[in-house]
């Protein structure tokens, strides 16, 4: 059989229909990641106890499958917890990849931290800015300097996981060349149409990373 791409072309609209459900995914899910990926940083850089609660969840949430994550929120934490019967899919996708990807961001924010020099600080304390001015203005622009490399590279892997959201019957984009596939037969077509959707997307994303290291890297340029 061969390859009908005028029939791949023409269903592209309609698997885009999906396209917004897949970017509330993706943009809620980067935004609670990032959140809780630098309150796991900072727990890691705790004591004892704060620092070994977090290095459990990072373990945990790095070395199970995202899928299991997922079914376990969805299905499973409902049997132990009732009130969470009434979570919609969406917001349990939403969950579950907000906590896988705060596990790898955690160790992300951590480093980028370390990698930082002590010593501008120490300077910045000693020279009468308070531990929240220099944290702001000293350690954290450049924190966050060198986490985006990563940082974007992470982002781009939760918005490819968000396709698994169609596993608990979300509809996204996956889910719209499933039904288009299952439809026509031309199940090729229907998933190729999807996979180039999620390259333009991942295209995307990586441009607007490389605009914004290249803007913050300005100042540290000769």
């Amino acid at each position: 059989m061969n390859f009908d791409v005028k029939y791949m072309l023409s269903i592209i609209p309609h698997i885009l229909s999906y396209l917004p459900v897949t970017l509330l995914i993706s943009l809620l899910s980067i935004l609670l990641a990032t959140a809780l990926g630098i309150i796991f940083a900072l727990l890691l850089r705790a004591g004892k106890g704060a620092a070994g609660f977090a290095h459990l969840y990072i373990s945990f949430f790095r070395g199970t499958p995202v899928l299991v994550q997922l079914l376990i929120i969805y299905f499973g934490l409902p049997q132990i917890f009732p009130a969470l019967n009434s979570m919609s899919a969406m917001n349990a996708v939403i969950l579950g990849l907000s906590l896988n990807t705060s596990a790898y961001l955690a160790e992300i924010f951590r480093a980028a931290i370390d990698s930082v020099d002590k010593g501008q600080l120490e300077a910045s304390l000693a020279s009468g800015l308070s531990l929240f001015q220099a944290s702001w203005r000293i350690l954290l622009p450049q924190a966050c300097r060198n986490a985006i490399p990563a940082t974007g590279n992470v982002y781009i892997g939760l918005i490819k996981n968000s396709s698994l959201a169609f596993t608990l019957g979300v509809s996204e984009l996956l889910a719209a060349g499933k039904l288009a596939a299952t439809e026509s037969l031309k199940y090729f077509e229907a998933y190729f149409a999807v996979g180039l959707i999620y390259w333009g997307l991942t295209i995307i994303l990586s441009e607007l990373q490389r605009r914004l290291e290249k803007q913050i890297n300005k100042p540290y340029v000769n």
